[in-house]
């Protein structure tokens, strides 16, 4: 007997339990991990939006117990969110978070795309090597990953990618101190953080496309272009759409790549939402403002995921057609 049939065995034979209901108490130990690292710090931020909450209020009593309570900090109603929906940066950061999301998931589309077929070309040698170190990028942390790149964006004429435009003539760009070829350096950055998701992912389903298809298409004289757009693209259109919806919740969260390579600047011309809301709280200790912009971006990122999983009929499953 195993052991899980002991316990439930043992918890029956409680005399105010019904049979049914003996089972509900297996599953306690996990609500409880949920509600603790989960559920509770989402209903404590909520509790902070609604009040005045700085480091002066909020750890003005004594003992955890007193934080908890939201210690003296005073309840302000909708004021919090009424400041933010009003601030010039908010929506400066709002509309760059979104134009990032995009131009992101465009590139990193393109770039798995492309990558996954090269590795499952016929013509191809030595794929299962390739295929191994496309996934090498998942294995370093991100933080490693990011620096290392921002070493290769710097401004400076030793950067890696100045020493390139250098050699061809171009001369050298202030990659982060002007707004939109830092924000280039983000996307650049982004694609390499996320490609091999996106690789493995558009690789499996370029391998479930039927041969026949195909065959039929070449024997009706269709040349590649013509398959890839009329059998390739059709066929794996769900797994895609699939992974560039969940790679695109991740760039809507993005704060390490901003915040590492010049903290969303210049001037804050780059701050993508979720560096907005960590600055506001943290860096001018303004947490209850913080909370409610974290509490904007989580209905926003809850909004996109429902209609695009709902409009893309993903939850049918991503293979069917």
């Amino acid at each position: 007997m195993s052991t899980a049939s002991r316990v439930a065995g043992r918890v029956e034979e409680i005399p105010f339990l019904d049979k049914r209901d003996a089972s509900l108490l297996l599953v306690l130990p996990g609500l409880f991990v949920f509600s603790a690292f989960m559920l509770f710090p989402v209903l404590y931020l909520v509790a902070i939006s609604f009040t005045n909450a700085a480091p002066s209020n909020l750890f003005a009593g004594e003992g955890a117990l007193s934080v908890l309570l939201l210690g003296e900090a005073e309840f302000v109603g909708l004021e919090n969110y009424a400041d933010v929906l009003t601030d010039p940066l908010f929506w400066n950061s709002f509309g760059v978070t979104w134009l990032f999301v995009a131009t992101s998931v465009a590139l990193k589309i393109a770039l798995s795309l492309g990558i996954a077929l090269v590795v499952t070309g016929k013509r191809v040698r030595g794929k299962r090597f390739m295929r191994s170190l496309i996934i090498l990028p998942m294995g370093l942390p991100a933080i490693f990953t990011i620096t290392v790149w921002r070493g290769i964006f710097s401004s400076a004429q030793f950067g890696l990618a100045n020493q390139i435009l250098s050699s061809l003539g171009l001369g050298t760009v202030a990659w982060l101190s002007d707004r939109w070829m830092a924000f280039l350096a983000y996307n650049v950055t982004e694609a390499w953080l996320a490609y091999p998701f996106m690789v493995i992912i558009t690789v499996s389903a370029l391998q479930d496309v039927p041969k026949e298809l195909h065959e039929a298409a070449m024997v009706d004289g269709a040349g590649y272009a013509s398959r890839f757009l009329h059998v390739t693209l059709p066929s794996i259109k769900r797994p895609v759409l699939f992974a560039s919806i969940l790679t695109a919740a991740a760039s809507f969260q993005q704060f390490l790549i901003p915040y590492v390579f010049n903290d969303g600047g210049p001037a804050r011309q780059n701050e993508l939402i979720v560096v907005y809301g960590y600055r506001e709280a943290l860096a001018f200790s303004e947490y209850g403002r913080g909370a409610a912009i974290s509490l904007i971006a989580v209905l926003f990122i809850g909004a996109f995921m429902w209609l695009n999983v709902k409009r893309g009929k993903l939850a049918d499953g991503v293979s069917d057609s």
